[in-house]
């Protein structure tokens, strides 16, 4: 049997699958490839600040790329990401992560909507193997003291929980440039490099700061 359709009906079916398909190509995108976000936290400052508006690069937890020292990243927040003196393990020292969403729904909303996630957003100091130490307000790396261009001037790195250890391996040290003020693995230990989401490609806003962020 043949369904009539008006055309008025029609016009409407077809902005609405246009529409949709819009949609999912845009959220397959933001998800697989890139998308924009912006600045939450003052832990990066001076290299970010609040309000700046950056472009991420998502391809690169897709391909399952590399992530080297220096990068600037984001991940999702521990889980724990200020643990008590009593709950670090410095034989272990990572970062808990004990939350999964249950539902398909709270999945959704989760990791592709990530309307009830929270992200960080730090620098990269030592990768799988390092030896990361702080010491007198310094930062040595393998034993090497670091070379830290992009701290403020004046700007030292106290200790926290993990002052001594060497970077497990499928994971990521990182620290925040604003060093009195971001809570980092320093704190809560490394990162598992499964949950990093994305590189800092670009920053697009404001404009006369319009380009590669180091």
């Amino acid at each position: 049997m043949k369904i009539n359709i008006s055309p008025k009906a029609k016009n409407i079916l077809e902005w609405t699958y246009c529409i949709i398909i819009a949609i999912v190509l845009a959220l397959v995108f933001r998800y697989y490839v890139g998308t924009p976000t912006i600045v939450q936290q003052p832990s990066m400052y001076n290299t970010l600040e609040e309000g700046q508006r950056l472009i991420l690069n998502r391809w690169v937890r897709t391909v399952h790329g590399k992530y080297n020292r220096g990068d600037i990243i984001t991940f999702e927040a521990p889980s724990n990401p200020v643990p008590s003196i009593f709950e670090i393990d410095t034989n272990n020292p990572v970062a808990e992560y004990n939350y999964e969403p249950k539902g398909i729904f709270s999945k959704f909303s989760y990791y592709i909507l990530e309307f009830t996630k929270t992200s960080y957003i730090k620098r990269v100091i030592g990768v799988a193997g390092d030896h990361i130490k702080i010491e007198d307000g310094k930062v040595f790396l393998n034993d090497q003291e670091l070379d830290e261009p992009y701290l403020r001037e004046g700007i030292t790195t106290n200790g926290e929980n993990y002052n001594d250890i060497i970077v497990p391996e499928g994971y990521v040290f990182v620290m925040g440039d604003n060093r009195p003020h971001s809570t980092d693995s320093r704190v809560f230990g490394c990162i598992p490099v499964n949950k990093i989401e994305s590189k800092v490609l670009i920053r697009f806003w404001p404009f006369n700061k319009f380009g590669k962020v180091n």
